[in-house]
């Protein structure tokens, strides 16, 4: 190879690592734009109604088949309101006694309802391998929030809320229900 085409490499060479060099500066000193400061989600503020058995009763929940359901018409009657999900044992536990007794109930025109706190496909699957005597609505997770309006600071189930015909909460019960105890209150109505 002969000299001035070497000479010549080096030159585009060194001309091409003075060049990449310069941009390198210039990135350097121009100033990088500032990080977006991180958008903090507003507080989601729940409300809890000062008188839950009256929020419950205006709502309209789906039934387990996917019907929307006006809870209005249980009011003016005694209801047993009963929250629970597939998932939690204690909850599948006491529902065979609870169905039986709202089939005692229904001739003294007590009403037992569930509202179950998960998917709809999750309640449907569960309503149908089970025969439930009383009515399940899908509440979802936001049944949790009803649920904790009734008095369920931990939201923990199963959760039982005995309301009276005239729409006051007479009794809760946090667990699984004692029946005897459950008969004594209903009595009391």
């Amino acid at each position: 190879m002969n000299n001035k085409k070497l000479l010549g490499y080096v030159m585009v060479g060194i001309g091409f690592a003075g060049l990449g060099a310069m941009v390198a500066c210039q990135k350097q000193v121009e100033p990088a734009p500032a990080p977006a400061p991180p958008v903090m989600p507003a507080p989601v503020a729940v409300a809890v109604p000062a008188d839950p058995a009256t929020a419950l009763l205006t709502q309209s929940l789906n039934d387990a088949g996917g019907k929307p359901q006006q809870l209005a018409q249980f009011k003016g009657k005694p209801v047993l309101v009963n929250f629970w999900a597939p998932w939690c044992g204690p909850c599948v536990k006491e529902m065979p006694e609870l169905s039986s007794l709202s089939t005692e109930l229904k001739a003294k025109n007590i009403n037992v309802i569930g509202i179950g706190i998960d998917t709809p496909t999750n309640i449907l699957e569960f309503t149908s391998k089970y025969k439930i005597a009383y009515p399940i609505y899908v509440g979802g997770m936001g049944a949790t929030d009803l649920a904790r309006a009734f008095g369920n600071a931990n939201g923990s189930l199963p959760y039982t809320v005995l309301i009276g015909a005239d729409g006051k909460v007479v009794k809760t019960y946090l667990g699984i229900l004692k029946f005897d105890e459950l008969r004594k209150d209903l009595v009391a109505l």
